[in-house]
């Protein structure tokens, strides 16, 4: 019989795969449109330019088809698919409902700790508004780490899922500057209002922010207005 207590403690300390490693890789370049809408993608191909086996790489982007961030086309590869007007409104509604009241909860916790980073992550933000590649990963580690903060991890992934199937920061380099400008102004806002105990005002600036994103981003009505909230 093996004794598993006396193995030595560092076998058991947990190390990224390659397939999570190439899965977040490839989460990225979705979000930021390196990996663009209308193009197809062979997992080889990827693996290549990656420096890695196939095996990994194909995993993670089979990972990607069930979150809904890609889709498989027979016998061709993957692709980021086509979202209708109706599929962006369900994920801003979702959005709406799991983002604007845990804001509301973070006001009433103590960050103290965490509001060095906060800080550090709202000023990534602003002095990355001219490249919106680069704006728009930060944009991304912003508001992921926000909700970390609850301490909810399937909260988590469901929110970083719905962003990632939508691209919801990925209008590439066209995207105009001044928006960009807004949502980090939008960003040092919402967090004033989280570290000085303000609920109400956390959750308006967080529902603003989004219904700004989809509104001005996307060009589409807000959820409450089309919902007659």
């Amino acid at each position: 019989m093996s004794h598993l207590s006396n193995l030595p403690a560092q076998r058991l300390a947990p190390t990224p795969s390659l397939r999570d490693k190439a899965l977040e890789i490839l989460r990225q370049a979705i979000v930021t449109g390196q990996i663009a809408p209308g193009e197809l993608y062979s997992a080889a191909a990827l693996a290549k330019e990656l420096g890695v086996s196939v095996s990994p790489v194909r995993e993670a982007m089979l990972t990607l088809v069930n979150e809904g961030a890609l889709e498989v086309v027979r016998n061709r590869g993957f692709r980021i698919p086509e979202f209708a007007e109706q599929d962006l409104a369900e994920v801003f509604d979702l959005r709406l409902l799991l983002e604007v009241p845990s804001m509301g909860q973070l006001a009433g916790m103590d960050l103290k700790d965490a509001q060095p980073e906060l800080e550090r992550l709202v000023v990534a933000t602003e002095e990355t508004v001219h490249d919106a590649t680069e704006f728009l990963a930060r944009d991304r580690d912003f508001h992921l780490y926000l909700l970390a903060l609850r301490g909810n991890e399937r909260l988590v992934d469901i929110v970083r899922v719905l962003r990632d199937q939508t691209r919801l920061y990925g209008l590439g380099p066209e995207a105009n500057r001044q928006l960009r400008v807004e949502a980090a102004h939008e960003h040092r806002d919402l967090v004033d209002k989280i570290l000085h105990g303000d609920a109400a005002g956390a959750e308006d600036v967080m529902r603003r922010h989004l219904e700004h994103i989809q509104q001005d981003w996307y060009g589409g009505a807000p959820a409450s207005t089309r919902h007659g909230a």
